[in-house]
């Protein structure tokens, strides 16, 4: 079955004449046919745009035109992605019928590049959570197990790439939204440096925190998708104005006299003992190919959450005030007058995690409280930025683990938001510093439930650190192994 091969795989096979965009994408529709009503990872599936697109890479091809980098390749994009095709709903009720009149940067890009979009993915409403419980339209399910969570929010994304119902996908991460869900269904998710990747189009949580990425089954294929997505956007103000570097060159060149840092505060009570055990034998297979292992410190990672759930909310109040019930978006049947209409149309539209993160923002950002709360979270912030800064004085990367657990089963979490937090509490501090992260699989549980390496690095070194993830990729097959999925 073709939904078996990678991004590149596809890519390659298509230009040589070997297969088609054709047989590509139906083989990925009749994968999501079988086993998506049991995964619940897309939201949408435009299966006839997508045959029409894949249409188009074949005549393309047949008449000698010029190929992207991702022509023919089978995509899914998370679903707060705007897209003039299919509605644009974050998982929400609020957003259920709003059809976007333009489309996203990266949606642009992907179809500029050849790509065939097969659909859009499940998450968190709003990305807000770190389980895929939160949507409006049900949980997705982890392929591994499917009483088990995916992780959150790009858990649709995630599943759908690690069940093989895409050649890829697309995330979003504000918090650890690609990384810990990619840790979770064994993938490889790369979180971009703030402003490599234009944002215009993704639906805001936490404008200063957000940023989309790619997620695949190999070193490869991120690399891949990160040529193709990444680049200056005039209509992103944050959007960073250097050329792009060739990510696929020099992927398989092992990198020299590389310095990785292990940090202390990534490590200790919380983690759960296979969890460490498969990151010690990750750091200890760089040590023997030559890496120098060094230890860090970043001291105020203690306060990362803390930060992370004052800045965030904070930025989600001011974004998401905009859904009031008059411009776009759910509006409440009867209201009774405008307070009514407003308190009325925003209950009944967004659900219980968003209300409590609008109101926890709200707090922090009210008249005696701003100070105390969101001037004190972003003066933490610069601190947790500059401990990263000096860390990478000492080392080139830093190797720690991207969740605490593996995934745990639905509901187990979801009565205590607090818990559920603390999913996230070692990938926070890459979006607060704005550095780049990734996920790279690194073992299973005896459970059968996959395990992530994390990699941090300094800002714009997602070259280079492809390269590190490369080099343990090809000594290790837990990438190569797939899910049994139930069938329709």
């Amino acid at each position: 079955m073709l939904n078996e091969l990678t991004a590149l795989e596809i890519h390659n096979k298509i230009a040589a004449g070997e297969i088609t965009a054709t047989t590509a994408a139906q083989d990925c529709l009749s994968a999501i046919t079988r086993a998506d009503p049991h995964l619940h990872a897309y939201n949408a599936v435009f299966a006839d745009r997508a045959m029409r697109q894949a249409e188009a890479v074949d005549q393309a091809h047949t008449a000698g035109q010029p190929r992207g980098l991702l022509a023919g390749v089978p995509i899914a994009i998370k679903d707060n992605l705007c897209t003039t095709f299919g509605a644009t709903t974050c998982s929400s009720k609020m957003l259920k019928n709003f059809h976007s009149p333009y489309d996203a940067t990266v949606v642009k890009k992907l179809e500029q590049a050849g790509a065939v979009i097969l659909g859009k993915t499940n998450l968190d409403e709003f990305a807000m959570g770190s389980s895929t419980e939160n949507s409006a339209f049900g949980p997705t399910r982890n392929p591994w197990n499917t009483q088990c969570v995916p992780g959150g929010s790009s858990g649709g994304s995630a599943a759908a790439t690690a069940a093989r119902l895409c050649a890829a996908s697309l995330g979003s991460d504000t918090g650890g939204s690609i990384r810990q869900p990619a840790s979770l269904c064994g993938i490889v998710g790369l979180k971009p440096t703030y402003g490599l990747v234009s944002r215009y189009g993704l639906v805001a949580f936490a404008s200063s925190l957000d940023q989309i990425g790619p997620m695949t089954r190999t070193v490869g294929d991120a690399a891949l998708l990160l040529q193709v997505i990444a680049g200056h956007d005039p209509w992103d103000s944050t959007s960073w104005p250097e050329p792009v570097p060739d990510y696929l060159s020099d992927l398989d060149k092992p990198l020299e006299n590389v310095r990785i840092g292990l940090p202390a505060e990534f490590s200790g009570e919380g983690i759960e003992p296979e969890v460490s055990a498969a990151i010690a034998k990750a750091v200890d297979f760089y040590h023997r190919q030559g890496a120098k292992v060094v230890p860090v410190n970043l001291p105020h990672t203690k306060y990362g959450i803390a930060a992370y759930y004052v800045i965030a909310p904070a930025e989600a109040s001011s974004n998401l005030a905009r859904y009031d019930g008059v411009h776009y978006g759910h509006r409440t049947a009867r209201p009774e007058n405008l307070f009514d209409l407003y308190a009325a149309s925003r209950a009944e539209g967004f659900g219980p995690e968003v209300q409590r993160r609008i109101m926890l923002g709200t707090y922090a950002l009210s008249s005696g409280y701003y100070d105390a709360y969101y001037l004190r979270a972003l003066r933490v912030r610069q601190l947790i930025k500059r401990d990263f800064d000096q860390a990478f004085e000492k080392c080139d990367f830093i190797a720690c683990p991207t969740s605490p657990t593996v995934a745990f089963e639905l509901g187990a979490k979801s009565g205590d938001p607090l818990q559920m937090y603390l999913c996230d509490v070692f990938t926070v501090t890459c979006n607060i510093a704005g550095i780049p992260g990734m996920n790279i699989p690194c073992g299973f549980s005896q459970t059968g439930l996959p395990i992530g390496l994390q990699i941090l690095g300094p800002t714009f070194s997602e070259q280079r650190m492809l390269r590190l993830a490369r080099m343990y990729e090809k000594h290790h097959d837990w990438h190569t192994r797939k899910p049994v999925l139930p069938q329709a």
